[in-house]
């Protein structure tokens, strides 16, 4: 029974009956694959003589292995090239729409999807991609999935559930400038913990976000799952409905008329009930960086690394963890520790109001000595567009090197990777030990723009005293 929020409304309507384990069977209304989580999704269709059920409803891109460097054919790495030839195979073979590298659309798949507007509010939305959240701010319900729910989705547009319980998460104020929407969601990760979400989906609301653009809306829910909620969401308004206008899949003439009227309508109510909410105040947020080995091990710019008995009891042994395997030591400042790469991209922060930020910071200055920096855009369009504006000439002029689209060093499953005990500046989601690369290799998240600050400085740096 819906309670009021557009989470409920959404489940509702999407609902095509409850199994006998107590889960909903969900319909899905996009379906979006990519190279990485579907060929043994299709190999397990083949085995079993089934086709994909819903072509339309499925959208394919390659992302995750793509060099974003050299992309000549066949690829160097082997394995690369023949994930690429089976998702080829795989599209062509079950006609499903598919954006290869040069065909002017390709890119991440968290990134594709919203530009082209494939992504509406009150849609269910499927990928086997952990940041699958992200298409949560357009007011849609979008879960990250495994292998074998792929399979599912691929034969039957459903996916077996169990209900979410909703959390409102409101943010009120003005942020200040140089804090960004990545220092928020970094901001209630580190207040709410790593498992937090656990069981919910989180509903943003409050001022704040009413405030940001569709893209700094996409970096917040990006993140939802980070903090263990399943997904996250902003109520459809209507800067989403700005957003959509005119793009390729949208609705148009009248049908968008009829479109944005039931758009509205999927809102949360007034007085819908919530499971929890939690409030925030906008203006006690500075720009966030992670010190430690989850997203949850945040601190300000100003702040010191926390000493394990400034913790709470069950967040000390991490933390024990953290000081050995990035080698920063308790109640040191964050601001000054030096950096050797520095990453611009990914599907949390590769869209192109990211890449305009960075480069007011990196505009007349020039990345430090013995630094490699790079900015890697998060699809061909944001390339294209970047470029029409200026933005590559600015970081090429800066030093830093104007890669192709892909997912890059977020998860280096291409060759863009950390180098042994090298230290990152990334605009990225995961600092999990060996996420980008080395397996001893050490990740600090924080903005484009305070990555950009630590390329041409050399080592953390608050972005505000250079804008």
């Amino acid at each position: 029974m819906s309670r009021g929020t557009l989470f409920d409304k959404v489940w509702d309507l999407h609902t095509v009956g409850t199994l006998p384990s107590g889960q909903t069977q969900l319909f899905i209304g996009l379906h979006l694959i990519h190279e990485v989580t579907s060929p043994q999704a299709f190999a397990m269709l083949r085995e079993r003589g089934l086709k994909v059920l819903f072509p339309e409803r499925t959208v394919a891109t390659v992302d995750h292995i793509v060099p974003t460097e050299n992309q000549a054919r066949p690829f160097v790495d082997p394995l690369a090239e023949e994930m690429m030839l089976e998702l080829e195979r795989n599209a062509k073979d079950n006609g499903i729409r598919f954006y290869n590298i040069g065909s002017g659309s390709q890119g991440i798949v968290h990134v594709i999807a919203p530009e082209q507007g494939l992504t509406q509010p009150g849609m269910t939305i499927a990928c086997g991609d952990s940041h699958t959240s992200t298409h949560g701010a357009f007011g849609a319900i979008a879960f990250g999935i495994g292998t074998s729910q792929v399979r599912d989705v691929l034969a039957s547009q459903t996916l077996a559930l169990a209900k979410l319980k909703v959390r409102k998460v409101e943010v009120n104020g003005t942020l200040q400038p140089g804090v960004y929407a990545k220092d928020v969601i970094l901001h209630i990760i580190r207040k709410l913990g790593v498992k937090g979400g656990v069981g919910y989906a989180y509903e943003f609301a409050g001022t704040t976000f009413e405030q940001m653009s569709m893209e700094e809306r996409m970096t917040v829910c990006n993140m939802s799952i980070e903090g263990g909620a399943r997904c996250g969401y902003v109520n459809p308004d209507a800067t989403t409905f700005e957003y959509l206008k005119g793009r390729d899949f949208s609705p148009k003439g009248a049908e968008w008329e009829k479109a944005v009227a039931w758009w509205t309508s999927l809102r949360s109510d007034a007085d819908a009930e919530y499971d929890d909410v939690v409030v925030f105040d906008a203006a006690e947020i500075e720009p966030t960086i992670t010190w430690g080995i989850t997203p949850g091990q945040g601190i300000g710019v100003s702040e010191v690394v926390p000493t394990a008995d400034s913790l709470p009891e069950e967040d000390r042994a991490i933390a024990q963890e953290a000081y050995t395997y990035m080698d920063l030591a308790p109640g040191t400042p964050i601001a000054g520790t030096k950096v050797d790469v520095c990453f611009i991209g990914s599907c949390t922060n590769g869209r192109i109001s990211d890449l305009r930020e960075a480069a007011k910071v990196a505009k007349g200055r020039h990345v430090a000595e013995g630094i490699k920096a790079f900015v890697v855009p998060g699809s061909e369009r944001v390339k294209q567009e970047a470029e029409a504006e200026g933005l590559d000439k600015i970081f090429e002029a800066a030093g830093f090197e104007w890669r192709n689209a892909g997912c890059s060093m977020c998860l280096a499953m291409n060759p863009d990777k950390l180098v042994g005990r090298q230290i990152s500046a990334s605009s990225s989601n995961r600092n999990f030990k060996g996420r980008q690369g080395s397996s001893s290799g050490r990740t600090l998240l924080m903005s484009p723009a305070m990555v950009a600050a630590a390329a041409v400085t050399g080592h953390v740096t608050d972005v505000r005293t250079l804008l």
